[in-house]
């Protein structure tokens, strides 16, 4: 488990989802939350100018530290993503979990751009064929919506089930994938024979 929560440097990104404040360390992103309602106009979203930067490093004087270099190429991807230009994010991630979480998270990372798993489809990726539940439970502690893609969990029958960060965002997100699905792909990474009943709660 990662150790030091504390983020040493972080900013403001204007978003369709609401404002989201990304938060880093020097070995990667630790964090991204939601600090607004889902605006009703879906506004487009635009860089913040330098001066919303807000950073926390420990050395104030050295405007060019790791974090603050993951925070900037963070943005940028997050912002291609938006826009429909890029379907999978290349960051150094640095998440604060248990074992078991970082597991679940990892594996979360594998489901592709437009497609979708199940709870169960991910309990059986991280060995673990029962643990519908707990992988549900990981999906909700998951500290980077978005990059750490747990919107694209669902219920067996395809149903949303439900997201931590809002199922309007969930929504958003998993149309804006199928919108800008790549040329080719289709549907989602469903095992075949998979029929029973799961209950993970919100994910």
């Amino acid at each position: 488990m990662k150790q030091d929560t504390q983020p040493r440097a972080r900013t403001l990104l204007p978003s369709p989802l609401g404002t989201l404040q990304i938060e880093a360390d020097d070995a990667g992103i630790t964090a991204i939350r939601f600090l607004s309602p889902v605006p009703s106009h879906r506004a487009a979203p635009t860089l913040l100018p330098d001066p919303t930067l807000l950073p926390i490093p420990k050395n104030p004087h050295n405007p060019h530290t790791p974090a603050l270099r993951v925070l900037r190429d963070a943005v940028e991807q997050l912002l291609a993503y938006l826009h429909g230009d890029l379907t999978r994010f290349e960051l150094p991630l640095a998440p604060s979990g248990t074992p078991f979480q970082l597991e679940v998270w990892a594996a979360l990372q594998e489901i592709p751009w437009g497609k979708t798993a199940t709870y169960g489809d991910i309990a059986r990726r991280v060995g673990r064929p029962r643990a519908a539940r707990a992988v549900g439970a990981a999906n909700r502690a998951n500290p980077i919506p978005i990059i750490i893609p747990c919107h694209r969990v669902v219920g067996v029958r395809g149903d949303l089930v439900g997201y931590a960060s809002g199922l309007d965002r969930k929504r958003w997100l998993l149309a804006h994938e199928r919108n800008y699905r790549p040329a080719g792909e289709t549907g989602n990474i469903l095992e075949a024979g998979e029929g029973h009943r799961e209950h993970p709660g919100n994910g």
